[in-house]
């Protein structure tokens, strides 16, 4: 990790002196860098051991596809248990047939009411028995819903033991093993490759002709590099005043995975050339610069504003 935290500053201090090497010759192709539109480090929602990575380094993944499980026998006992209650039917079944009965009985006795053949507390009783027939048969099933309510959740809760690609990408880096427990660490890292960033630095003469939706020809560098359609999505609207540079990101498509990320290329926009020449004011000596102990922006600021000696 300390290595490629090296990397990225001084890529970008690349980038910085290609801008000005660019706009003191007066062309219209600009130095850029192919990365991933995101990277994704893959945790877990809840505490466990691995019990399984299903997928390895460099491996082509899918939204949802499953990547590590974690060891789930108490959830998955629970569930079968869960399942087995809520499809117990046979309360249900008994209350609606005392409920049929109750009902039955109650119509008699109403009819042998009507011809004083009975009492009015028998009467009562008959109806005191259909109200307390109906509450028990509600309750019945208000308990079944509870139970298919206890099998759903039991089911989140072992879905949650398996850990799913949130993004269409590729494994970067496997970060956990079989029989590690794990909190709040990631598991994975995945990148998204389609589509891809391209982020270009510019001259600041030339902030008013880029703007978000220019269409521009991204050239990878390596013996077979074709050129690529892609779009400008962001333009930085801080213009760095020690470099006199702006930074410029394009989307890229890259729907079949063919370029890989971490490339250098080539930005053509059409009809734009950097033709004004490097400010004077940009010249000046500034102190040395160690990337590994700034921001890759500081970085690449302060050593893109330190002239070359002529040889």
């Amino acid at each position: 990790m300390h290595r490629r935290a090296l990397i990225a500053p001084l890529l970008l201090l690349a980038l910085f002196f290609a801008a000005y090497a660019r706009a003191a010759a007066g062309v219209n192709e600009f130095e850029g860098l192919i990365e991933p539109f995101e990277i994704v480090n893959v945790g877990s929602p809840v505490e466990g051991v691995v019990q399984e990575v299903l997928v390895e380094r460099s491996g082509l993944v899918r939204r949802g596809d499953p990547l590590v499980r974690l060891e789930s026998s108490v959830e998955e006992a629970a569930l079968k248990r869960a399942r087995a209650t809520a499809a117990v039917e046979g309360e249900i079944r008994t209350e609606e047939a005392r409920l049929t009965h109750a009902r039955r009985q109650h119509g008699r006795i109403a009819e042998l009411f009507k011809s004083e053949a009975i009492s009015a507390e028998k009467k009562d009783e008959a109806a005191t028995e259909v109200t307390l027939s109906t509450a028990r048969l509600k309750k019945a099933r208000e308990d079944k819903e509870v139970a298919r309510l206890e099998a759903a959740r039991a089911q989140a809760l072992l879905d949650q033991r398996t850990i799913r690609s949130p993004i269409d990408g590729v494994v970067v880096e496997r970060l956990a093993a079989p029989g590690e427990f794990v909190d709040d660490k990631p598991l994975l890292r995945l990148a998204d490759l389609d589509p891809l960033r391209v982020e270009v630095i510019l001259p600041a003469a030339l902030f008013r002709t880029i703007a978000p939706g220019m269409d521009a020809e991204v050239r990878p560098d390596g013996p077979e590099a074709d050129s690529h359609q892609a779009r400008v999505t962001i333009v930085d609207r801080v213009i760095d005043p020690a470099s006199n540079t702006f930074g410029v990101r394009l989307e890229l498509p890259n729907p079949d995975y063919r370029l890989p990320s971490g490339l250098k290329c080539t930005v053509r926009f059409a009809g734009v050339t950097a033709a004004e020449p490097v400010p004077a004011a940009a010249t000046a000596n500034p102190p040395a610069v160690d990337p590994r102990t700034v921001s890759p922006a500081a970085a690449a600021a302060t050593a893109a504003s330190r002239p070359t000696t002529a040889r």
